[in-house]
């Protein structure tokens, strides 16, 4: 009886291979197939982890060692074309730990009661998000946890002022809900034990601004910790309101002639700072009193001055960093990447999705040192594309876009990044939703779309320290590569072109082992560059979108190892990729 101990590595790519090395003991035995030899055995240095990025901070206490394990596959033939492409896995040097909080999920509580809908259980399940946040997006801003539909606080108007002084019906949402078509908080819950996430929780920031009595921000405060308290640690983190610098977040502009606390009619940065030290106090406190550790964000706007923005916006860092003194344990950002409503190319949602996280995190670093601010842990909460009219956000590309967001926030060292959303409304391709909503044409509900696939594969594959990769002969070919703590290594190849490119793999202080894995993930020939489908490994939907319901038992595609290493990525596709 034979022995045989794996060494794998893992890659992405668009269009070919994820591998893992096969040593055999006691008796070693050549590995069958064609090819000039087997791969060259160098010697391994061991390479130490990095300083902890201040960006990460905390967030890394939920970092574990990966261990690879080889899945069933099938046989096939090594690429054979010319490799016009190189990619080398640099393994002397360590960018940063992997955390699992970059590929959470944001949930709604307008997407059903989710415990009650078994198809969506069934995925959440097998997705593993690890983080889902909740409420979630601007309702957050008129949710009260702890009330039954109509049963708002005394002190919560009926009516509120929107952007524009215009007085409307308040439209809040309710916690203590028990109907199909919504979520309470409880039913939220289930969805974090059944499908072992950890909670990230929004709360209700804009009651502090259009409460009516004598002292609206400690009425809020109180809410918001007596949230704490029933949670009882089930919740990791806590954010201080929704967007709140925006416009469009009730709390904005309040009717002074209901105020009683003499608050502006305009929230301001250097206000909401004071209000956070309120909830803050309040809701640590609270979390004393249970006997737990919590985390509470702050809100702050991650982009440079812009001719739309309000002056609320334009001068929202200044107010919060130069304020909020010590009460925030980290920095809330929330970005769409793409030109806001535009009908973007892939090439344009790909560039974004490779260059804006850089671009977030150095103004975002610069901020803190012009106001004087301390380096916090930040965590983009919300992301996704605003690219609309040509269905990008349900297709193909939206599985790339989230690999390379996902990959890049890594990079920059964000301390977390949350997908919006996991089901939003059809609006003719124009849907956020991580599944179908029901009203796609032909399509089931809580059919997975495109990212499910890419975000699945990637979760699963990637290992648990992100080291350097390096292309050469082409600035199509996108590599991200991580090491697993057992020894092997993990290589995320992007191609952004609409032709396949054929790469070779080179390595620096890495043995590829002597048997390769890989998951290539790719669209197909419908709706041009936009494809609502996603073939892996060659199988795709029997619909006209989505992607194989059989992913969970889908076979890796392998080959052996040989001295020349060398995987076709197919176009706007990737391959994950274990050696």
């Amino acid at each position: 009886m034979k022995v045989f101990y794996f060494v794998c590595i893992v890659l992405l790519v668009t269009g070919n291979v994820v591998g893992c090395s096969k040593t055999k003991d006691p008796d070693p035995e050549p590995e069958p197939g064609p090819g000039p030899g087997g791969p060259v055995i160098t010697p391994v240095v061991p390479v130490a982890d990095p300083p902890l990025a201040a960006t990460i901070g905390f967030f890394e206490q939920h970092w574990k060692p990966r261990s690879f394990t080889a899945p069933s596959y099938t046989e096939v033939t090594p690429a054979q074309a010319s490799a016009t492409v190189t990619v080398t896995i640099d393994a002397s040097k360590i960018i940063t730990k992997i955390p699992p909080t970059v590929w959470g999920h944001n949930a709604n509580t307008w997407m059903t009661n989710m415990v009650g809908e078994p198809l969506f259980m069934q995925h959440i399940k097998a997705l593993k998000p690890e983080f889902i946040r909740f409420p979630a997006g601007s309702l957050s801003d008129m949710y009260f946890w702890n009330a039954q539909p109509g049963q708002p606080p005394a002190d919560a108007p009926s009516h509120l002022m929107d952007k524009d002084g215009v007085i409307k019906e308040a439209g809040y949402w309710y916690g203590k809900v028990n109907e199909s078509w919504t979520a309470s908080v409880d039913q939220y819950y289930e969805v974090l034990k059944q499908s072992g996430s950890i909670g990230v929780l929004t709360v209700n920031y804009g009651y502090a601004r259009y409460g009516t009595s004598a002292d609206p921000v400690a009425a809020a405060a109180h809410l918001a910790a007596d949230w704490v308290r029933y949670d009882k640690g089930r919740t990791k983190y806590w954010e201080i309101g929704n967007e709140t610098y925006g416009d469009w977040e009730a709390g904005f502009r309040i009717d002074l002639s209901a105020n009683k606390d003499g608050q502006p009619e305009f929230v301001t940065g250097e206000l909401y700072a004071q209000h956070v030290q309120v909830f803050v106090d309040s809701m640590k406190k609270a979390a004393a009193e249970v006997g737990q550790e919590i985390f509470i964000g702050a809100t702050i706007y991650d982009a440079p001055t812009e001719a739309w923005m309000t002056n609320t916006t334009k001068t929202w860092n200044e107010g919060v960093l130069k304020n909020l003194k010590s009460a925030a344990d980290f920095y809330i950002v929330h970005n769409y990447f793409t030109p806001f409503n535009e009908n973007s190319t892939a090439s344009v949602v790909m560039n974004a999705g490779l260059t804006v996280p850089a671009k977030m995190m150095q103004h975002i670093k610069k901020e803190m040192q012009t106001y004087g601010a301390p380096v916090l842990p930040v965590a983009l909460t919300e992301w996704n594309m605003w690219a609309k009219d040509s269905k990008q956000q349900v297709s193909n590309v939206s599985g790339l876009f989230a690999l390379a967001v996902m990959s890049e926030s890594l990079v920059n060292q964000y301390g977390m990044a949350l997908r919006w959303d996991l089901l939003n409304g059809w609006e003719n391709g124009n849907d956020h939703g991580l599944f179908s909503d029901g009203n796609e044409p032909g399509i089931p509900k809580w059919t997975p779309r495109p990212s499910f696939y890419y975000m699945y594969y990637y979760s699963r594959l990637i290992g648990d320290r992100l080291v350097p990769a390096q292309v050469t002969g082409s600035t199509a070919i996108k590599a991200y590569a991580s090491t697993y703590s057992s020894g092997e290594a993990n290589l995320t190849l992007i191609n952004t072109s609409d032709k396949p490119v054929t790469v070779q793999l080179k390595a620096n202080n890495l043995n590829f082992g002597k048997r390769l894995y890989y998951y290539q993930l790719e669209g197909s020939n419908d709706n041009g560059e936009f494809s609502r489908k996603v073939l892996v490994n060659g199988e795709g939907p029997s619909l006209a979108a989505g992607g194989p319901t059989n992913y969970t038992q889908l076979k890796a595609r392998s080959h052996p190892v040989y001295e020349q290493i060398k995987i076709t990525v197919p176009a706007l596709g990737a391959v994950i990729l274990v050696l």
